[in-house]
């Protein structure tokens, strides 16, 4: 049985699902075709957080997360990183747990156990962030990649503080993650688009609207998220994919941009749903086999810097946009 030291986090911390419902949060989407899809997503990361939270051992945890189906598997490792990272906040360790984690079981989703420890973030004062982030030296794309969690916090901020994060369009404040507070706005504001794709039911004219809602400044980073979601998480058709790309206009290569980091992500995880290898098709032009290789040939080294001084990681999303925009001028 667990200890009932766990049974006690998991009552005091662990959300209802029906919590993340489209209609418990009066989205927009409630009802829609794509909502029950969608909803599973945020569901399966709420499991992967029990068990995180109550769990004693990893091992008992990773048995648990092998009964997810591989769909949804990556975002339930998402709920556990999220788990973990609290509870070693709590313990005032320096991230003990959530290293072995993303150093074990979890490696092959390290893309979204990142963003779990950003949940963990928006649930936690910034001063328990300082050492959050364990040190993975040796680890693919850290700390490069390590920016995910950000945007993990960005699209926690939004799906449960809609009203301000969207609606009101409060900007972020700067945080010095990885030494750049000027960049932090930015990640977050990539978490945002990716759930303005689950607020707005993956409706392509309804995404538009809500992204050029927001400034001019902001619209290029909230399309990446919009590609990166519409890619990792589903729910649109060919056609509507398709639909997205024309409504993205001169930001057609952010969305490219998020279904390359998908397509990626979903790659390094072992399983690519048919939905995850159409939307890289449709936003792209290409194979999911063609995004991962593009993803290594331009890939940076963490000490790099990239345009007006940014981290490494906007110069690995630069590198990807600039050959969207060279395919977009070759086909002109």
């Amino acid at each position: 049985m667990p200890p009932i030291l766990g049974g006690l986090r998991r009552f005091a911390l662990t959300p209802e699902l029906r919590s993340v419902t489209f209609a418990e949060r009066g989205f927009p989407a409630a009802g829609t075709p794509a909502a029950e899809h969608l909803e599973s997503i945020p569901q399966a990361v709420i499991c992967g957080f029990e068990w995180g939270i109550e769990q004693r051992t990893l091992w008992d945890v990773e048995r648990r997360l092998a009964t997810v189906s591989p769909d949804l598997r990556g975002f339930a490792y998402e709920g556990a990183a999220m788990a973990y990272a609290v509870r070693d906040a709590m313990a005032g360790g320096k991230g003990t747990r959530t290293k072995e984690l993303l150093e074990g079981p979890g490696l092959q989703h390290l893309f979204l156990t990142y963003i779990g420890i950003g949940f963990a973030m928006a649930r936690l004062p910034r001063p328990l962030w300082r050492n959050i982030m364990p040190d993975l030296e040796g680890v693919p794309f850290f700390p490069t990649m390590s920016w995910l969690a950000v945007d993990g916090y960005g699209f926690d901020k939004a799906y449960f503080h809609t009203a301000q994060v969207v609606d009101g369009q409060r900007p972020f404040k700067p945080y010095p993650w990885t030494g750049r507070a000027d960049y932090f706005p930015r990640a977050a504001d990539q978490g945002v688009g990716r759930a303005l794709w689950f607020i707005q039911g993956a409706r392509p004219e309804e995404v538009a609207a809500a992204v050029a809602a927001f400034p001019e400044a902001r619209r290029a980073d909230l399309w990446s998220g919009v590609g990166l979601a519409a890619t990792f998480a589903g729910g649109c058709p060919a056609e509507g994919l398709t639909r997205l790309v024309a409504l993205a206009g001169e930001h057609a290569d952010e969305v490219a941009l998020g279904a390359v980091f998908a397509g990626t992500a979903r790659t390094a995880a072992g399983h690519v749903p048919e939905h995850s290898a159409l939307a890289v098709e449709a936003l792209t032009g290409g194979s999911v086999e063609e995004a991962v290789m593009l993803a290594a040939t331009v890939a940076v080294e963490p000490g790099d810097v990239g345009p007006g001084d940014s981290p490494a990681y906007e110069l690995w999303r630069e590198r990807i946009r600039e050959h969207f925009r060279r395919s977009a001028s070759k086909a002109a």
